[in-house]
């Protein structure tokens, strides 16, 4: 049976997605960009005009696929995304599922856990989106978008993941996870396991937050994939430099886990809401973050202290695809 997954122009053969970034986002906003309409309105026109622009400078690198694991209450915009792989040729994986306790929009969700049928609901609104599609657009993603916090795995939290083990076991979709500073991977891990999810089809996610060869191998013990996807943020939000990134990376691969690592950036083409204002000494420090930045720079670093290309492949080509390879072709159909 042909292996599928999801994209927002509809289930292509896992071998056709070639050349992956894992963890990048289109677009995006804070909960409560809505509120700041009258000085931040949305542009479509604009967004797209990025949107194509971006897609185009990675295809110049190689790329054919893109996650964008944006949350669903964080400016989701799975039309926009496929206007965007319609007229470039770009790939665009989109997701269904929730962002942190922290940043997240909590109070409906709250509100239905008081009552005792958030978990349940949020399962089913996985299933009519993966198996249906996002509202009328009849867009489906192809992962589920999990989120912690820093420290801990919230009651509210855990719900999610709950209801996406569910999700997961009927539909064979891989999940991806958000990891706050780095922190929580193995308890994400564990827990995911512990409720059936298969390892091989987690990838955790903004592990790059954490610094510590122990602390990955504790979450990788679990056979779940890792991902350092924020090469360019650096002394914000919690963030290492890219130079002790590129550290852990070279450990973890000279130790043997080159099949489970994918790397990202993190970046957010167009910001929701006004976009962020960032301190002067920052600006320099975030001059990298851009969506051909691993390509430019963090790579030709890499062959410089003798990673292979075909180490090279494997982060980009191979793991993604085997990221998605046992996913339920006739369910996503």
């Amino acid at each position: 049976m042909r292996q599928m997954v999801n994209t927002v122009t509809g289930p292509i053969d896992i071998n056709q997605l070639g050349k992956t970034l894992i963890h990048e986002h289109f677009v995006f906003g804070y909960p409560g960009f809505q509120g700041d309409q009258t000085l931040g309105g949305f542009n479509r026109q604009e967004a797209l005009e990025v949107g194509i622009e971006v897609a185009i400078k990675l295809m110049s690198y190689g790329v054919r696929t893109v996650v964008d694991p944006t949350p669903n209450e964080c400016g989701r915009n799975p039309e926009l995304l496929r206007e965007i792989s319609e007229q470039t040729g770009l790939k665009i994986i989109c997701a269904t599922g929730y962002y942190y306790e922290g940043e997240g929009a909590t109070p409906y969700f709250k509100f239905r856990q008081a009552l005792g049928t958030a978990e349940q609901e949020i399962y089913e609104m996985f299933m009519k989106e993966l198996t249906e599609g996002i509202g009328s657009t009849g867009i489906k993603p192809g992962i589920i978008k999990l989120a912690s916090s820093k420290n801990e795995i919230t009651t509210y939290e855990e719900m999610f993941f709950r209801a996406a083990a569910r999700a997961h076991l009927d539909t064979g979709v891989t999940i991806l996870t958000h990891t706050q500073e780095g922190t929580m991977g193995p308890e994400q891990a564990q827990l995911l396991v512990s409720k059936g999810v298969a390892p091989n089809r987690i990838v955790i996610g903004h592990m790059c937050g954490n610094t510590n060869p122990s602390y990955h191998k504790e979450t990788l013990e679990y056979g779940v994939n890792i991902a350092l996807d924020r090469f360019g943020i650096q002394g914000m939000v919690g963030t290492p430099f890219d130079t002790e990134r590129i550290e852990i990376l070279l450990k973890l691969l000279n130790d043997g886990y080159e099949d489970r690592i994918m790397l990202s950036h993190d970046t957010v083409n167009v910001w929701l809401g006004r976009p962020p204002v960032l301190p002067e000494p920052l600006v320099e420090i975030m001059a990298n973050w851009h969506p051909t930045y691993l390509f430019e720079s963090i790579i030709p670093q890499l062959r410089e202290k003798g990673v292979s290309e075909t180490t090279i492949d494997k982060l980009f080509l191979h793991n993604p695809k085997s990221l998605f390879m046992t996913q339920r072709a006739e369910r996503l159909t």
